[in-house]
């Protein structure tokens, strides 16, 4: 779950680390007062705020108030901003970024960190990151805290309020359950202090049972994503163009692995567990027609899951489809002779294996 940039702050500002002044409003006439110069932000799940026009500066009352009715209501890349914080402005001398998320590799916590704040991660190049696994053994200790801190060029007395971000910031993934904790930017200001600008941080869902805090807030899902949770079905939205449904994580990484290799691009997947019943499986193909996929691969191993029963709840799925995507199957298991031969009746495109089927939507996707 991730939450938005004042609940995360909200979250920081519990574990100590410094956040700006301000407060949220739903609406410019909540805005009575301005503490100074203060910045007016969308509340989004999303980035690219800023290059949406979603983050403005305003002097006074009068323009916070005008920024925000304009800020209220705009679509941020499918997110309609609801809220907006209205918060201080920072007298910025320097920008640096720092987060700190889980290395599953050393199944440790690594803290990251970079004199470029303020920009994409992904754009910043290797050379200017820095990488600290933090050994749970040990956990945030000084040598890594001055090491961090001449990375990112501080000078002593920042470098003492850096550390204690870093190690507080630890705290926040430790104790919060977060699988991702970050400050972009964290601002140096003139006057010497170290103030987190930004505030990402991303819950693990599956521990939510042990922060019913976060309950009331909602999940950054598309309409369709929060359908099909409605249905106790997984369901995720990408930016590719073939629809993949397959069953069992593993397998649905490993299909989503295979497109990739072979120049497709995901667009939807779709996790059907361990099921076979014809119903779910019915539900959860009208879900994937809704995406409206170029494509669809169907990679099914039937263990427990029988395959026939599976195609059982496609072909119901298909009744009354008249323009349907090309559908590739892959169906392998128990009763997969008769499932495959439901499906080839009904004008599949069959598949032997996992590369052959990826191969065949990946094709069938650039054409």
């Amino acid at each position: 779950m991730k939450l938005l940039e004042y609940v995360a702050k909200g979250v920081l500002a519990k574990h100590g680390i410094p956040v700006p002044d301000g407060f949220v409003v739903t609406s410019a006439d909540q805005i009575r007062r301005v503490p100074g110069p203060v910045m007016v932000k969308a509340q989004v799940l999303i980035g690219g705020r800023g290059k949406a026009g979603g983050i403005k500066s305003a002097d006074s009352v009068e323009e916070a108030r005008k920024l925000a009715a304009s800020i209220i209501g705009m679509d941020i890349r499918g997110f309609v901003a609801k809220e907006v914080l209205i918060e201080r402005r920072l007298d910025v001398a320097k920008e640096l970024y720092l987060g700190v998320t889980i290395d599953r590799s050393h199944r440790s916590l690594v803290l990251m960190a970079s004199p470029d704040g303020g920009m994409d991660i992904e754009s910043v190049p290797e050379d200017r990151i820095l990488m600290l696994t933090i050994d749970p053994l040990i956990g945030f200790a000084p040598y890594h805290a001055r090491k961090a801190a001449a990375f990112v060029g501080l000078e002593k007395e920042q470098a003492a309020q850096f550390a204690t971000v870093c190690e507080r910031l630890i705290d926040v993934v430790q104790k919060e359950d977060a699988e991702l904790a970050e400050i972009n930017p964290l601002v140096v200001t003139k006057d010497g202090r170290v103030v987190a600008g930004d505030a990402k941080v991303t819950i693990d869902s599956d521990a939510l049972f042990r922060h019913q805090e976060y309950e009331k807030y909602e999940e950054d899902l598309t309409p369709l994503e929060a359908k099909a949770k409605s249905e106790d079905i997984a369901f995720v939205q990408l930016d590719g163009n073939i629809g993949v449904i397959a069953n069992g994580a593993g397998l649905t990484m490993a299909t989503l692995d295979s497109i990739n290799m072979y120049g497709g691009k995901a667009g939807m997947f779709l996790d059907l567990g361990g099921t076979d019943d014809p119903e779910k499986v019915k539900k959860a193909m009208q879900l994937m027609l809704e995406a409206n996929p170029k494509v669809v691969l169907i990679n099914i191993f039937g263990g427990i899951t029988k395959c026939d029963t599976v195609a059982k709840g496609v072909l119901e799925a298909m009744e009354g489809q008249a323009n349907r995507p090309p559908m590739v199957v892959r169906i392998k298991g128990v009763n997969e002779e008769q499932g495959r031969k439901m499906l080839a009746n009904a004008g599949m495109i069959p598949a032997s294996g996992l590369s052959e089927a990826a191969e065949k939507a990946s094709q069938e996707s650039l054409r």
